[in-house]
């Protein structure tokens, strides 16, 4: 067996160690959030309304966005990613730096798609044991996000009277 068939990627450099460790955390996180509730009596929620999907699905997508792209939220990022560019509405495109576990956390926080398993599974706590303070954050997000509609709305508009 040659060095290239161990490889799981062509330059041998997917940081799979780190990526485990977070694997690892989120469902320690997980089995640590039901331990605690099941201790608690915590009476999780036989079903959940199509509406509060609708918001932790909303308040999701804006957190996880707001943690990975917006300039603001950079500080958070810093240590694990560089800035490639900039994108439109204020937003940047980080690229994960270092090796190991430092690249897989940049991969991480650089990527809307994979936070957003990380937002939700906190979303889904939260909701499971404070839902009306849950519902409140989540409202926030979701008029953040309707906000940001309107804005580029609004944007879309001005440039066509203009055209």
């Amino acid at each position: 067996m040659t060095v290239e068939d161990t490889r799981y990627d062509e330059s041998g450099d997917t940081p799979l160690a780190g990526y485990a460790l977070l694997a690892t955390t989120f469902t320690a996180g997980v089995a640590l959030f039901a331990a605690v509730a099941r201790r608690r009596g915590l009476r999780l929620p036989q079903q959940v309304p199509p509406w509060d999907v609708a918001l932790l699905g909303t308040a999701t997508f804006k957190a996880s966005r707001l943690l990975t792209k917006d300039k603001v939220t950079s500080f958070l990022r810093a240590p694990f990613t560089r800035r490639e560019s900039d994108s439109t509405a204020n937003e940047v495109m980080d690229q994960a730096r270092g090796s190991g576990v430092r690249h897989a956390v940049g991969d991480l926080l650089s990527c809307p798609f994979c936070t957003s398993a990380w937002v939700a599974g906190a979303l889904v706590c939260s909701y499971a044991s404070a839902p009306k303070a849950t519902r409140l954050m989540c409202a926030g997000l979701t008029a953040v996000t309707v906000s940001d509609w309107l804005h580029y709305g609004w944007s879309a508009t001005a440039e066509a009277a203009e055209s």
